[in-house]
């Protein structure tokens, strides 16, 4: 994320959102220079040269592959590869980064290469996800010297956080050692999946790990490093271990100072005017067993601001107690202003796996909108003690599913939802918030959302947020350890499932979800749809419209299957031209809805799965639209390596 410290750049930033079509750059160019476009990620373009009247004139105006494919051979990446990137645009350059960590710079008019930067990263290593979803840029210059040039930041997924020049691709070599920074020295194996912050003169990141495989992961720290040298200026740990952090606590039992994760591997964003940075936390380790870390685990599944120049914690808010669910923070925090008593708040949306989206105040962290404490079902695994109640706001009203039960049963046929109903009957739900269990329990919303790491977009215009939802449930079933070989040898679902070992605990986990796999794909369990895009008025936190996104099925052997909705994952753009345009769903189609009614206005199918969230910009008086097309390995989707733009013919 760029530099806008200064005062000049801020002053742009917030004409640009108030005015369509107003100048961030030179000319006629408005451009895109962070991941979610601005510091604070509210993912919208100040453009309306793309319209609902005219957006059927929308047309691919150049296409580039990256060549990713060819490094899937000869290892096993492309079960874990996913392009999920939101390229950047500066200058006229596109800058953005493939799943094995390239990164591209291209002519943001044609599409033409102009470098490439490879850091080798051995693919044959045992990665949870093979990913990136952005670069960062710095815009060159500080107020002690003015002829330093632009810089492009990579975090990779084996731990390095590197420079490089703008212009040339070229490592910066008086960055760290050669331009390198090893962020698992002193850590342990850990991966970044996002781009890192920047915030004045300073980097920022945290760490991807995988799930549930022990208690002892590494910490889940979060890293400030100088943007010229990469020497460390701080670090906060979402675990609190300092004596007399009251937070401390909260972290009950003889094994609580083992526990590790609580990492930010999400988008943070900042805010330059406040020097703050907003830090999505996620699950201690691991995700479904915290009898050796009774209590609230507080700082953990929080949106944490700290101050940007020295990590100090100035506020945290707490989205779920003693996570038992794996309902990691995954998405973005928005940074928007919202209307109180005439009054122009700021404010932070927050929106989450649970499906619950709190609006906090971005100096305080108080919620805009009342948030009630609700009892929420006790856990009956022996040495487990789920929290008694658990954060809901009441405004916005919780989206995607929150109870699940027989009746929600469904199948193609008769049979298939007799089969759905019956595996329902045998698992434990009593609302949202329900534990693990030994029988197994149906987690509604699933870890896969509700809002899941494509987030939440607002437009400014309209005061409305926009996200896409998942409404898909899990199946989690905790065996004690002894108990696993002879359980899997009597279910043979149960073998096939996802399995987490928790080492350190007296449970292995396995997950599952309410669909069945044949030679036709997934075949659902419960009733449509399985996803959906909606909108939120912000000022009064009621649901504007909610449709269907994508669809699952055939349409011509099952034409109702467009109003189903599909598994998604990459988030939605919105536009000051009315327009929010949105892939994700496992149909391979980029959709774009009008903003105010939610009304399909048209679509075009990518040439690979779209698990990523598009950009936009104005170069040369003409609006673009780009996307990544790359699919999603674990999802299924097709792989590819496909740069999409779209322009007005």
């Amino acid at each position: 994320m760029p530099n806008h410290i200064n005062i000049i750049v801020c002053l742009f930033i917030s004409l640009s959102l108030i005015q369509p079509d107003a100048v961030f750059g030179q000319g006629n160019d408005r451009e895109w220079p962070a991941y979610g476009g601005d510091p604070g990620g509210m993912r919208h373009a100040a453009l309306s040269r793309i319209s609902p009247e005219n957006v059927n004139r929308l047309k691919v105006a150049w296409t580039y592959r990256t060549g990713e494919l060819e490094y899937y051979r000869n290892n096993d990446a492309a079960e874990k590869a996913a392009f999920e990137a939101t390229p950047l645009m500066v200058e006229g350059v596109l800058y953005l980064s493939t799943p094995s960590n390239r990164v591209i710079a291209l002519d943001a008019a044609t599409g033409a290469e102009k470098w490439t930067f490879d850091p080798e990263v051995n693919l044959k290593d045992d990665y949870s996800e093979i990913t990136s979803r952005g670069v960062s840029t710095w815009p060159g210059s500080d107020v002690a010297r003015k002829d330093l040039e632009r810089r492009i930041y990579l975090a990779t997924i084996d731990g390095r956080l590197i420079a490089l020049s703008a212009a040339t691709g070229k490592p910066i070599s008086d960055f760290g050692k050669n331009g390198s920074i090893d962020l698992r020295k002193g850590i342990g194996p850990i991966s970044v999946t996002s781009p890192p912050a920047i915030i004045g003169n300073t980097l920022i990141t945290g760490s991807s790990m995988g799930d549930n495989q022990r208690l002892d992961y590494e910490r889940g720290v979060v890293r400030a490093f100088d943007v010229l040298t990469g020497k460390l200026k701080w670090s906060w740990d979402p675990i609190p271990r300092r004596t007399g952090d009251p937070a401390k606590a909260t972290w009950k039992g003889k094994k609580a100072a083992q526990t590790g994760a609580a990492n930010a591997w999400s988008i943070l964003s900042v805010d330059p005017d406040r020097d703050l940075v907003f830090i999505p936390t996620t699950s201690p380790s691991p995700d479904y067993y915290g009898g050796e870390r009774i209590g609230k685990n507080e700082y953990a599944n929080s949106i944490v601001a700290l101050r940007a120049s020295t990590g100090e914690l100035v506020w945290h808010f707490q989205t779920v107690h003693h996570d038992l669910w794996d309902y990691d923070n995954a998405a973005q925090p928005a940074l928007i202003s919202v209307e109180r008593d005439g009054v122009e708040v700021p404010a932070v949306a927050v929106g989450t796996k649970m499906g619950h989206i709190f609006l906090l105040h971005r100096e305080t962290g108080k919620s805009l909108f009342p948030v009630e404490e609700r009892p929420v079902p006790p856990s009956v695994v022996p040495g487990e003690q789920a929290y008694p109640t658990q954060p809901f706001p009441v405004l916005p009203r919780p989206v995607g599913p929150q109870h699940t039960g027989v009746a929600d049963a469904w199948g193609l046929t008769e049979a298939d939802r007799k089969m759905a109903e019956k595996r329902m009957a045998s698992l434990r739900n009593e609302g949202p918030f329900t534990p693990p269990s030994l029988q197994g329990t149906m987690v509604a919303p699933s870890n896969a959302g509700g809002v899941h790491w494509g987030g939440v977009s607002y437009d400014p215009e309209r005061n409305l947020l926009i996200t896409n939802i998942n409404r898909l449930v899990a199946v989690v079933r905790l065996i004690p350890r002894e108990k696993l070989q002879e359980e899997e040898g009597k279910n043979e679902a149960l073998l096939r499932a996802e399995t987490g070992l928790q080492e350190g605990t007296p449970y292995v986990l396995k997950r599952d979800y309410l669909f069945t796999r044949n030679e036709q794909g997934l075949q659902m369990q419960t009733k449509p749809p399985w996803g959906t895009l909606l909108a939120i008025d912000m000022n009064s936190g009621e649901l504007k419209w909610e449709v269907p996104l994508g669809y699952m099925y055939d349409p011509q052997t099952y034409p109702e299957s467009v109003n189903w909705g599909s598994i998604n994952f990459g988030g939605a753009l919105t536009t000051a031209g009315g327009l929010t345009f949105v892939a994700a769903s496992l149909d391979g189609f980029f959709r774009a809805f009008d903003t105010e009614t939610g009304e399909l206005l048209w679509q075009n199918q990518l040439p690979a799965g779209g698990q990523s969230t598009p950009m936009s910009y104005l170069l040369a008086g003409k609006q673009y639209v780009v996307i990544s097309a790359g699919g999603h390995g674990k999802l299924g989707t097709p792989l590819g390596d496909y740069v999409v733009a779209y322009a007005l013919e």
